[in-house]
């Protein structure tokens, strides 16, 4: 099969869908790949890197584009990128359908087989394409939401840890999975006063066990969420429901209640994000005002630690590019029902029921599209 990895092209996203290891493990294996010039240089590989494991590289984007039959990539498609998307070709990225119908209808006409990173699960029930970049974000979190609450920055002047006779930050993380354990052992780390908000009675009973002492647990009723938001110096979101649109937990109408200058980082911004006043930021204009309340809500988090993301994801992704490459996409899946559950899109169809239900669009069972 001919792999293809292009240059990422969202704004300030320096990673790279194929690591040269990566790369030289799908060469192995008799498979071509085509590296656009230049593709790695955001993560610290030079094109030698490639070259050097059996990989071609070629000029453009177009070319890869062009000749590949599988496409590897980091972020989404962008409108650009989904015009050169061919029928019967395969896109394997993060995707995050459910907040973006416009990315979502470009892929059904296009006739492509989109398999997306976020959806693709684990024996455990796990997310495994997703939880090295949600460790990322995870713990870049408070590190981020530290430098959004100086003042120079327009948040409250408080230092995460204090100092000797002043009380630390008070940090409130939302969501006791992957990104929240990672954000409030960060933000602990730091000094902070965290306390992590959860829906789960036994997830906050691991997390008592596993860090008591570290940081306080409470159950995220509306009540007890309100109170810590309302008390907080930062609140970091970090809720996420496989596939589907992330819910929102904090409204407009409680900023009003929280401290001027209190940050906000929203971890879950690729799904749409979990407070009614988020919108989508760029690193290079991370942050931004709301009603006094200063929101930090970059797409791509991970992107600003290219290497360390690049390599984490490739290590997540490489087995199941393989499998791909191998077998086929039909096969693959067939063999694996949890890289079925990455299926999202293929032959003009839609085919995960969370995307489904939040752009209702219609769903073809993905048992049925793997059948033909």
């Amino acid at each position: 099969m001919k792999i293809g990895c292009p240059t990422e092209v969202k704004p300030q996203e320096f990673r790279v869908g194929i690591t040269p290891n990566a790369a030289g493990e799908a060469v192995r294996h008799g498979h071509e790949v085509l590296i656009q010039a230049g593709a790695g240089h955001g993560a610290g590989f030079d094109d030698a890197d490639y070259t050097a494991v059996g990989a071609r590289i070629v000029a453009t984007a177009e070319v890869v584009w062009a000749e590949a039959e599988m496409i590897v990539k980091v972020k989404e498609p962008q409108p650009g990128e989904r015009k050169q998307l061919s029928e019967g070709q395969l896109l394997f990225t993060y995707l995050h359908l459910a907040p973006d119908p416009e990315q979502t209808r470009d892929l059904l006409a296009s006739g492509a087989t989109c398999i997306a990173y976020e959806t693709v699960t684990d024996r455990a029930g796990g997310l495994p394409l997703l939880a090295p970049m949600s460790e990322v974000a995870g713990r870049l979190a408070p590190q981020v939401g530290a430098w959004t609450l100086q003042k120079a920055n327009g948040g409250r002047g408080v230092l995460m840890g204090g100092v000797p006779g002043v009380g630390p930050a008070r940090v409130v993380v939302i969501g006791g999975g992957v990104v929240g354990t990672h954000a409030a052992r960060i933000a602990a780390g730091m000094g902070a006063d965290v306390t992590v908000l959860d829906r789960s009675l036994p997830r906050l009973r691991y997390l008592d066990d596993v860090f008591g002492g570290t940081f306080k647990t409470s159950y995220a009723s509306a009540g007890n969420t309100a109170e810590l938001v309302a008390e907080a110096d930062m609140v970091i979101g970090a809720v996420l429901i496989p596939g589907a649109a992330a819910p929102k937990l904090v409204t407009r109408a409680q900023l009003s209640t929280m401290k001027p200058g209190a940050a906000i980082v929203d971890v879950a911004i690729d799904q749409g994000g979990c407070f009614e006043t988020s919108k989508a930021t760029t690193h290079q204009d991370p942050i931004y005002e709301v009603d006094g309340i200063m929101h930090y809500c970059v797409a791509n988090m991970p992107g600003a630690v290219a290497r360390t993301s690049t390599i984490a994801l490739g290590n997540a992704t490489m087995p199941f590019m393989l499998a791909l490459a191998d077998k086929g996409w039909r096969a693959a899946c067939a063999e694996d029902p949890h890289l079925l559950e990455g299926l999202n899109v293929h032959a003009g169809k839609l085919t995960n029921y969370a995307v489904g239900r939040a752009l209702e669009i219609d769903v073809l069972s993905p048992q049925l599209a793997v059948k033909g």
